[in-house]
């Protein structure tokens, strides 16, 4: 069964252009389709809305070759 969606903000490492965030988007959208990205790249942060565990999103963004955590 799936959680609740909850938001999430990652701190994202590398991205400097609208294509790093578009890469950024289709990694989590690969964790969860259903999944609401959001992406500032000045603040180097990514907003998501998604069931998917945190810790599982982070890591898929991380393996893509955008260093990650989650942001407090």
């Amino acid at each position: 069964m799936a959680q609740p969606s909850q938001p999430l903000v990652l701190a994202v490492e590398g991205m400097s252009c609208q294509d790093c965030a578009n890469a950024v988007t289709k990694i989590v959208q690969r964790v969860d389709a259903g999944a609401r990205v959001d992406v500032d790249l000045a603040a180097g942060k990514v907003r998501i809305v998604s069931s998917a565990d945190s810790a599982a999103l982070a890591a898929a963004v991380t393996k893509g070759g955008y260093p990650s955590s989650v942001a407090g």
